[in-house]
């Protein structure tokens, strides 16, 4: 089978899974105005990706990741964030050990790992895009996936601060998922990244260790024959 046939299989593998993962979160929520208003932004993701994924291929790994994050976003849509029972998870698999307690947590960290992730999971994903729409090489390529990240999680704290203002007190509180910290923005922007600073560290180090940059090497093989795309996934 082609390459390019059995990487859009890939892809389309995990967009069944998403969507059934998708379908079945999307039953009876803790918050169903919360959830619609988590899954705006992601529903339109998932438009523009379905609508760009002939021209526009992302690799294995970066569909991956994007599918990874998206699958936790939509845990935390589900329950709310700052409501997702992780801790009764933990306590079932061990015993009743609580993992709170262990890590001294005072408050629901799932929001936390969610803004952490998108810059773990999502860094790789925006620097291969970015090496397709511009030709920056080197330092330059990494940095505007790190500004990226760092931008578009400013940008979402924004979207929060105006949904808090907007949809209800209710409705606010779960979206926002503060839990009465003051600080809760700031700390979510900068675990974002710190974490895609970290992902796109080791990419570096990787690829010079390696003399290769694989994400630079997909970009231009789509760059400059788009209608092939007989690359490796």
């Amino acid at each position: 089978m082609h390459t390019t046939d059995l990487h859009r299989r890939y892809a389309l593998t995990l967009l069944t899974a998403f969507i059934g993962l998708w379908v079945g979160l999307a039953i009876a929520p803790v918050k169903r105005s919360d959830w619609l208003a988590e899954n705006l932004l992601v529903i339109a993701l998932l438009v523009v990706l379905v609508s760009v994924h002939r021209r526009f291929t992302f690799s294995r790994l970066s569909c991956t990741l994007v599918f990874i994050f998206l699958c936790i976003h939509e845990i935390g849509a589900h329950y709310t964030y700052a409501k997702v029972p992780y801790n009764q998870w933990w306590q079932a698999m061990t015993g009743g050990q609580s993992l709170d307690q262990l890590m001294g947590f005072q408050r629901n960290q799932f929001d936390r790992l969610v803004h952490f992730s998108y810059g773990l999971l999502l860094a790789y994903p925006v620097r291969e895009a970015l090496l397709r729409i511009v030709p920056a090489k080197g330092f330059g390529g990494y940095f505007l996936a790190w500004n990226l990240i760092l931008s578009s999680s400013a940008i979402y704290e924004i979207i929060e601060w105006l949904g808090g203002a907007y949809l209800g007190a209710d409705t606010a509180k779960a979206f926002v998922g503060a839990q009465q910290d003051p600080w809760d923005s700031q700390k979510d922007m900068a675990l974002a990244a710190l974490a895609a600073f970290s992902v796109l560290l080791i990419a570096a180090g990787v690829n010079a260790l390696r003399q290769r940059d694989f994400a630079l090497e997909w970009a231009l093989r789509f760059r400059t024959s788009p209608r092939r795309q007989q690359v490796k996934p």
